[in-house]
């Protein structure tokens, strides 16, 4: 079979049967295509199925040599291994010439997180008086308090919001639905942009449910999050790298510091495995130490 129509076979299989978000399609289609042009510009005429793991082999040490970054190169090897999964299953091919491939060794990167003050501080940056400030305090606020990636955000409806239980429902990766709770400061915020900003803008057909919303009417895009939370970030004088993602980091740290159960915080991030949040279970020593001299039986003796 040609690449052409593979590739169209393997964007059907992804989103029909494996039920991924369109963000993650594009990530894996663009490995295969960039494998193909990779044997395209080496005259290497091959197509899918007859690929070798030799080929593959040369395809990674050219990315590798181009200076791609480790992690870089570990999506698109996995994006390679399920295109290979995929042709098997459909019988195009009899063998995965990325089986006996090993990655680069990546090490177990710590988020970066915020402190409680250092979100206040950025939090009280944001200008109230107007209807944009009023709009990104509410998502801010929002993105803290239940743990929300920046897509589910801006993608939130408002029929999927039930503040009279405190929870709301998060369509996640995969369209996966969950229910997520949400403090009572951001039902606040969210209701005061609801109630007296949203309601006199001029919103436009099929944007009737988006929650959040540009001044134009229609849903407000991910990097317009990125840019608001850059801005405030700069004027709260805080050197990190911030994102929206820090927020949802920093939900999770919190969390887990405060003694949450490991599992709860899975849910509400909406990981499908346990492994990707023990990540947050990353604790400084004085959180440590401190659970240790009042919990440990040993050090508790020493006080009675």
């Amino acid at each position: 079979m040609d690449w052409t129509s593979t590739i169209k076979g393997f964007k059907s299989y992804l989103k029909l049967e494996r039920s991924l978000s369109s963000n993650t399609i594009e990530s894996y289609l663009h490995d295969i295509e960039m494998l193909n042009h990779f044997f395209i510009a080496n005259e290497k005429n091959i197509s899918p199925e007859n690929v070798k793991q030799l080929d593959v082999q040369e395809f990674i040490a050219a990315i590798h040599k181009n200076k791609m970054a480790d992690y870089s190169q570990a999506r698109i090897l996995s994006g390679i291994r399920a295109f290979y999964k995929y042709m098997q299953m459909e019988d195009i091919s009899d063998s995965d010439p990325t089986e006996l491939i090993e990655g680069p060794k990546l090490r177990r990167k710590l988020p970066d997180t915020l402190s409680y003050p250092e979100i206040e501080a950025i939090l009280n940056t944001i200008d109230l008086s107007t209807p944009d400030g009023v709009r990104n305090r509410a998502i801010l606020e929002l993105l803290y308090s239940s743990g929300l990636r920046v897509s589910e955000a801006v993608n939130l409806k408002i029929s999927n919001l039930f503040f009279d239980v405190g929870f709301i429902k998060v369509i996640g990766k995969g369209d996966k639905e969950r229910l997520v709770p949400i403090g009572d400061t951001a039902i606040k915020h969210i209701n005061i942009y609801k109630n007296e900003i949203r309601v006199h803008l001029d919103i436009k057909k099929d944007f009737e449910n988006f929650l959040f919303l540009n001044r134009f009417g229609k849903s407000l895009s991910r990097i317009s999050v990125f840019m608001f939370i850059k801005e405030a970030v700069m004027k709260a004088g805080i050197k990190k790298t911030v994102s929206p993602h820090t927020f949802r980091h920093s939900f999770a740290s919190h969390l887990i510091e405060g003694g949450a159960d490991l599992r709860a915080v899975q849910e509400m991030l909406g990981h499908a495995s346990i492994t990707t949040t023990e990540i947050y279970t990353h604790l400084d020593r004085d959180y440590l130490r401190e659970s240790l001299m009042t919990h440990h039986p040993l050090y508790n003796k020493s006080k009675t």
